[in-house]
């Protein structure tokens, strides 16, 4: 039995070790706000935090979460809406939407381990895909996000 928490709520998993911990999220547990997108952990659609750092949860065996926490995009939100999350409201970044739970994830891990970044970190840091090319809009958010905590964003070609 594999133990961990997701979104706070303890959880024992007691299926195949070596299944990927998106197909436990969305099969399992119910969480359907994590999507799949490549299978490969290329394209970011999978993106949760595990002990608050992005991981692509298709790529990602169950049993590599033992005794630690996992955050889904519904967990992100529970408290009342993230910075990042309301940035994207704010910057209307969405269009399809099918990415964008994973763009958000990867966006909020980006400004934990840079929380004042210039471009070039978000071209360095957020490697999502987004099929509908909404990517100035993710920067922009990003920096409203990072101004909404208190950090002023880099300009161009600081770091």
């Amino acid at each position: 039995m594999i133990q961990f928490s997701v979104n706070g709520e303890a959880v024992a998993h007691t299926g195949d070790p070596e299944e990927p911990l998106l197909w436990v999220l969305r099969d399992s547990l119910g969480l359907t706000g994590t999507k799949f997108g490549c299978g490969a952990g290329l394209c970011g659609a999978c993106t949760v935090h595990v002990d608050g750092a992005a991981r692509r949860a298709c790529v990602t065996p169950v049993k590599t979460v033992e005794g630690q926490a996992v955050t889904t995009i519904e967990g992100l939100g529970a408290q009342g809406l993230h910075p990042v999350q309301q940035a994207w409201i704010a910057e209307d970044v969405a269009q399809c939407g099918y990415c964008q739970a994973g763009q958000i994830m990867a966006a909020v891990d980006l400004l934990r381990q840079v929380p004042n970044p210039s471009d070039a970190d978000i071209e360095r840091l957020q490697t999502n895909l987004c099929r509908c090319g909404t990517y100035t809009r993710v920067r922009k958010a990003i920096f409203r996000a990072a101004a909404a905590q208190g950090r002023t964003p880099a300009t161009e070609g600081e770091s």
